[in-house]
């Protein structure tokens, strides 16, 4: 399988302080790889580096094969590398439909951007029941969601996703991690940031495990799950 993400001895400073400290990692086509850690341990600060909202003084991050320091985040999208940020960025005066049709503005497939609207509202119900209502006026979960499809209607190579299920219902999350897992099945990269370590590792090929800015372990998925550090560390047990 193909390398589409690879980080080498990355360092990120954040306010001063030095943030992310020489990270390795390597993500291949069609997988699905979940970076996990306490909070403050540099994950979002990652995840911002490869999108191109956050530069970086040392190392290099390549995607598909080609370094990509200093690509502006609308330039990456075009390349297919697209970002569900912690916080959701959904246009809150924009209709839910709206919202979806920006995430297809750089497709000039009307019929295929209108068959993924249905499959969008299909995976999410509640958004198709509430598709002329202004995003803003959503509930938490609901606008998780929106964030998701918009994204996922951009038809990404890689999909980076941070926190997707921050502050939601148990209910929720499983709807969010059910979706996640069938967008990999079809094809998509995921690189997901995720505080439910068990859920994330359950539903990824491949884990990272973040201390203070470093990664400090790698590995199979379903073994990090039974690995005695990270069941004591992040599966409260």
């Amino acid at each position: 399988m193909a390398t589409i993400l690879k980080i080498k001895g990355l360092q990120v400073n954040y306010g001063g302080i030095q943030a992310v400290k020489n990270v390795d990692m390597e993500v291949k086509t069609g997988d699905l790889v979940t970076l996990i850690g306490a909070n403050g341990a540099g994950k979002t600060t990652t995840m911002k580096a490869i999108a191109g909202l956050k530069p970086y003084s040392v190392g290099d991050i390549e995607y598909m094969g080609a370094s990509i320091k200093g690509i502006p985040t609308h330039e990456l999208l075009k390349r297919g590398l697209a970002m569900v940020p912690e916080g959701r960025g959904i246009f809150a005066r924009m209709s839910i439909i709206e919202n979806m049709q920006m995430g297809a503005y750089l497709r000039d497939d009307l019929h295929g951007v209108k068959r993924d609207i249905e499959r969008m509202f299909g995976f999410f119900p509640r958004l198709e029941e509430r598709k002329l209502q202004f995003a803003g006026t959503l509930s938490g979960g609901e606008q998780q969601m929106l964030a998701m499809a918009r994204a996922i209607i951009s038809k990404p190579k890689l999909l980076l996703l941070d926190e997707p299920s921050m502050g939601l219902s148990p209910i929720m999350v499983e709807k969010i991690f059910e979706v996640v897992r069938e967008v990999s099945r079809e094809g998509i990269t995921v690189l997901l940031v995720e505080q439910n370590a068990r859920l994330a590792l359950q539903a990824a090929s491949r884990g990272y495990v973040m201390e203070s800015g470093t990664v400090t372990m790698s590995g199979d998925a379903s073994k990090m799950l039974d690995d005695p550090k990270v069941r004591a560390a992040y599966l409260g047990e």
